[in-house]
């Protein structure tokens, strides 16, 4: 019975094969699609055929859907994540701003600002300025908190500020309009935090500047600033011996030298308040030199200096503040007599000749030389250097907010 199926079921293919190829043109081809190249396991159950036709039905399917996938348009109206999170901490700082009370009108000399706040401590607040371009970027960017952010147009900065401080503040406005907002979070706070510089701890308490949130410590350690600090050591004979020329010629005014402090201090400068001595640096050509080849020396702005400092014996200074926090001062020995020595931050040290030390004077701090008058004076090569952890773009912007002629 199964055989006389088989047989029939055969002649009936063999007449439809017939069929098909009397109904198609002698002049094209017949196809012939096969899966033999595919390494199919066998399937007894269900025949070649109906796998032929199912796993050609899956890979079309599978084709098409690839295509779709790769050619539907972005759906209108999605927004970018960047965009959404900007707008979203922009609008909930807009919130905080708004919340600082009523506006009144008033204008800020030189800052092109005349809307000013009252805020939630009664204090007058300016609100800060920013371009459309700087707000189309952040907006595109996306914000992330940081201290090399870039800043709102809606911080605050109080009106009761000293002239110094709003001076420094339109310095930086200017030079956001000029360059850019970004990295200016820190310079920016520590210009509002500028009026309760007086309530910092007696301990560290720079008069002039200080940047938040930069670690600090009285004393660095060399891996600070090792090249600086390499260059200068190697140089050491060479700085001494152009210190002793200018030395034997005299102590006097007209030769360069300054008294600064009490009596028994003298300053020879090579920079002084970033501005290049010119006949000074003449005087000591190779240490002018090995200035100019150090990477963090603070050349471009009034918080540095470069200079040999001279104390001589039974001479002291009281306790002092540097001016900034985002300075190191490196001090390097060229005559240290015994007697001599430096209280930083209630930490004691004492010089050695041909090494440096890297101290952060915006300390508490005292220089003392207890010496006898035949131990001569004490002689260092001072030079103002970065503090490492201020960023290169507050670096900019502090050259441009303390140039010399601003």
């Amino acid at each position: 019975m199964r055989k006389r199926y088989l047989s029939r079921r055969g002649a009936y293919n063999k007449q439809r094969e017939i069929e098909r190829e009397s109904e198609c043109p002698p002049c094209l081809p017949r196809m012939q699609w096969t899966l033999d190249f595919l390494p199919l396991p066998p399937c007894p159950e269900l025949g070649s055929q109906p796998l032929s036709g199912l796993l050609w039905a899956l890979l079309v399917l599978f084709l098409w859907y690839c295509y779709r996938v790769g050619s539907d348009p972005p759906v209108t109206g999605r927004t970018h994540p960047g965009k959404l999170k900007s707008g979203s901490v922009r609008s909930s700082r807009m919130s905080r701003s708004s919340s600082c009370g009523s506006s009144a009108d008033g204008i800020v000399a030189g800052s092109g600002i005349n809307k000013t706040a009252i805020g939630e401590s009664g204090a007058p607040c300016i609100a800060m300025e920013m371009g459309e371009e700087e707000e189309e970027e952040d907006t595109d960017a996306g914000r992330r908190r940081g201290y090399l952010t870039p800043v709102l147009s809606h911080t605050l900065f109080p009106v009761q500020a000293s002239p110094a401080s709003k001076k420094l503040y339109s310095a930086l406005q200017e030079y956001a309009k000029r360059y850019s907002w970004a990295g200016m979070g820190r310079i920016h706070k520590g210009l509002r935090d500028q009026t309760r510089l007086g309530d910092r701890s007696s301990i560290q308490k720079p008069h002039l500047f200080f940047l938040p949130d930069v670690p600090s410590i009285p004393f660095f350690p060399r891996d600070a600033h090792r090249h600086d600090i390499e260059v200068l050591e190697a140089n050491y004979p060479i700085i001494l011996a152009e210190f002793q020329s200018v030395y034997q010629r005299g102590i006097d005014t007209k030769l360069g030298w300054t008294c600064q402090g009490p009596k028994g201090q003298a300053v020879f400068p090579l920079y002084n308040a970033g501005v290049c001595v010119a006949g000074n640096c003449r005087s000591c050509p190779c240490t002018y030199r090995t200035l100019l080849s150090l990477r963090t020396f603070i050349s471009s702005n009034s918080l540095g200096a470069a200079g040999f400092w001279l104390l001589w014996p039974g001479s002291s200074l009281g306790g002092g503040y540097g001016p900034t926090n985002t300075r190191l001062r490196c001090h390097l020995g060229l005559q240290t007599p015994p007697q001599c020595e430096l209280v930083v931050g209630g930490e004691p040290q004492c010089w050695s000749e041909g090494h440096c030390l890297l101290v952060d004077d915006s300390f508490l701090h005292t220089v003392s030389h207890n010496g006898v008058a035949e131990d001569g004076p004490r002689v260092i090569f001072s030079v103002d250097l970065w503090h490492p952890n201020v960023a290169a773009a507050e670096r900019q912007a502090l050259d441009y907010i303390f140039s010399p002629e601003q």
